[in-house]
């Protein structure tokens, strides 16, 4: 199959997401009972990203160019374990691999097992040689190389199983924002998204905070009332009334709008439903602290990526800062 066609077929299936067809639907509404995370909001706000980021044919052609893709290429069978924090986290991973040449062998998350195996099924109506090319398995064995996402802990035994081979291993990760206090409403309301998108379970969920001394917290406070509904999502209560009891035990400051709380405290990972800050005096300083963070994924601010881009990632946006493809066009 050659590359033309390759950019082709997934340029179609965004096409098809696109029109949001009844089978589709259909897909959602399995995936979200499976996974009450997986509201149909945010599976459609995922899949808007996919196709406006991911899957337009001029880019696709571009970013294929920028690696001197060809047909050339020495299929080797790429195993990929893929998470399933958010609606079809993995995607990227799929799609990389498709375009480079080889072929792969997917190990899908439990907690996201739906939609992409819709999406494959499309896929292989599509042009059935695609089944010669992308697979599922529940175990990944005789790869040639290896992809997985996962914990902490789960990335140990990664690096454990897969040390004989090529591979890329990714662990917890999470996105910060630098605030200067000079923030539009705008600006908070993009920066709202950023934070409670997927209710914050993405590594490109923002979970920490570095604001000015004196910062003002109630034009912030205030534009997370968008994501007030959140209250209504039994899981998310759940954990919202759990933390907010441990704060109230310990004694703890928080501030609340009743959805979201923050709190002082230097973790740059905090639980469902909290958001942690710090506050800084001097911006070098701060900057040479963030120079030495190995866990963030994305930083946003005015002087970053721009508020409201973090849950938006490209195909340039390749995660843990490794280049996915380079090391594909390696193997």
């Amino acid at each position: 199959m050659n590359l033309q066609h390759r950019i082709n077929l997934f340029a179609e299936l965004g096409s098809y997401l696109k029109k949001n067809e009844s089978d589709w639907q259909d897909a959602k509404e399995s995936a979200f009972q499976k996974n009450p995370w997986f509201t149909h909001e945010l599976i459609d706000i995922a899949t808007d990203n996919i196709v406006e980021q991911l899957l337009q044919k001029e880019q696709l052609e571009k970013w294929a160019a920028h690696y001197h893709l060809d047909d050339n290429i020495v299929p080797k069978n790429v195993g990929i374990v893929m998470a399933g924090n958010i609606p079809m986290v993995g995607f990227h991973d799929l799609l990389t691999v498709f375009l480079s040449g080889h072929t792969q062998t997917i190990k899908l998350s439990s907690k996201d097992d739906v939609l992409l195996k819709h999406l494959l099924k499309k896929l292989y109506s599509m042009d059935i040689e695609i089944q010669n090319l992308i697979s599922i398995a529940e175990m990944l064995k005789g790869c040639d190389a290896y992809i997985a996402t996962g914990s902490n802990s789960s990335a140990r035994h990664f690096e454990q199983y897969f040390s004989k081979y090529p591979s890329i291993i990714r662990h917890n990760r999470t996105s910060l924002a630098v605030l200067t206090g000079s923030e539009t409403e705008t600006d908070l309301e993009k920066l709202s998204d950023d934070i409670h998108l997927y209710f914050g379970l993405g590594c490109r969920n923002v979970t920490k905070l570095f604001v000015p001394a004196g910062y003002d917290f109630i034009p912030l406070l205030h534009s997370f009332n968008k994501y007030k509904s959140f209250r209504d999502h039994h899981k998310y209560a759940n954990n919202y009334d759990y933390q907010l009891s441990i704060l109230l035990l310990n004694n703890v400051y928080y501030m609340t709008n009743s959805s979201t709380i923050l709190v002082e405290n230097e973790n740059l990972f905090s639980p469902i439903s909290v958001l942690h800050y710090e506050f800084y005096t001097d911006e070098i300083e701060l900057a040479k602290k963030l120079a030495n963070e190995t866990d963030v994924q994305c930083i946003a601010g005015i002087n970053f990526t721009n508020f409201g881009e973090a849950q938006k990632p490209g195909l340039f946006s390749y995660a843990d800062g490794v280049d996915t493809m380079e090391f594909l066009l390696s193997l």
